[in-house]
C-alpha cells in the first residue's frame, strides 16, 4: 500500500487590500480631527480601484495607512503583498542617475551587482526609458521622472501600487501618454493598484471601479463599476458620461460639507 501524505492546501489570496471599519483620528479632545470614519474597502488582487472625493476627505491618509506609514485609531487593515507609494512628485534622488535610482531599490533587496545591472536595464526598457539610464532627474521631463519612479517601484518587488495624484503636475499630452504606460504595465504585471485622484475623468479612464468618499470625515458613500469595453480615451463619450454621474455626487458631498 502506498502511503498518502496529507499536505495543507496552498491558499492564494484573492483580496489584496481589505479595510474593515477603519477610523483615523488626529489629536485628542476638542481639537481632535476625524480624518476617516468607519471606512470599509476591498481591492481584489490585480484590481485597479480609484478613490475620489473632496479635498480633506482622507484619501491620502488612507494610502498612508495601507502603506504602513501610519496606523488606524480603530479598525483593521489587511494587505496581501508588498505595497509602495508613488506621489505627485516622483521623489527621485537628484544626485543619482535614473538607473542608479532604480538600482538602489534592488541593492536594498540584496540583489547581487551583476543581476542588478541586468534588471535595471530590463525595468527601464519596460517603462520605455532604455536610453536614459545615465540621465539625472533634472535632465528628464516630468513624465519621464514618473516612469523612473514606476520602474523603481517594480524594482522593490512591490505587488501593490499606491498612487497619490501621480499625474497632477503634468500637462495634458504627457498625462495621456502616461495613462497608456500605467495601463499597459498594470495589465502585463498583474499589479494591484489603489489610485487617489481629484480628476474624476482620469479615474474612469484608468480604473475598474471608482469609490467616492464623503467629505471629512471620509467614508465610502458610493461605488461605480467601470464597464466600458475596448480601449478608453479620456475624451470618449462613455468616459465623460460616467464621470458626469460621479461628479454630480461628488459635488453634492462638497455642498454638504460646506453647509456644516
Amino acid at each position: 500500500m502506498t502511503a498518502v501524505l496529507d499536505r495543507p492546501a496552498v491558499v492564494v489570496p484573492t483580496v489584496a487590500i481589505r479595510l474593515t471599519s477603519v477610523t483615523k483620528v488626529y489629536g485628542e479632545g476638542p481639537e481632535a480631527v476625524v480624518a476617516l470614519d468607519d471606512l470599509n474597502l476591498t481591492v481584489e488582487v490585480g484590481g485597479f480601484v480609484s478613490l475620489v472625493g473632496a479635498s480633506g476627505c482622507g484619501k491620502s491618509t488612507l494610502l498612508n495607512l495601507v502603506a504602513g506609514l501610519d496606523t488606524p485609531t480603530t479598525g483593521r487593515i489587511e494587505v496581501a503583498g508588498r505595497p509602495t507609494l508613488i506621489f505627485q512628485d516622483a521623489a527621485l534622488f537628484p544626485w543619482l542617475t535614473a538607473g542608479e535610482n532604480v538600482e538602489l531599490a534592488l541593492r536594498l533587496r540584496g540583489v547581487p551587482p551583476r543581476e542588478r545591472r541586468v534588471e535595471v536595464a530590463d525595468l527601464l526598457d519596460r517603462v520605455h526609458l532604455s536610453g536614459f539610464a545615465g540621465k539625472r532627474p533634472h535632465e528628464l521631463s516630468g513624465g519621464m521622472r514618473q516612469r523612473v519612479a514606476l520602474a523603481r517601484a517594480l524594482a522593490q518587488n512591490a505587488r501593490i501600487l499606491l498612487l497619490d495624484e501621480p499625474f497632477g503636475a503634468l500637462d495634458a499630452i504627457t498625462r495621456d501618454l502616461l495613462y497608456e504606460e500605467f495601463e499597459r504595465i498594470w495589465r502585463e504585471t498583474g499589479l494591484t493598484v489603489l489610485f487617489v485622484t481629484h480628476n474624476v475623468r482620469e479615474a474612469v479612464r484608468l480604473s475598474q471601479r471608482v469609490v467616492l468618499l464623503s467629505s471629512r470625515p471620509g467614508h465610502a458613500v458610493a461605488e461605480f463599476p467601470v464597464r466600458i469595453d475596448g480601449p478608453r480615451r479620456i475624451e470618449s463619450p462613455e468616459v465623460a458620461a460616467l464621470a458626469l454621474t460621479i461628479g454630480e455626487q461628488l459635488s453634492e458631498q462638497v455642498r454638504r460639507h460646506a453647509t456644516h
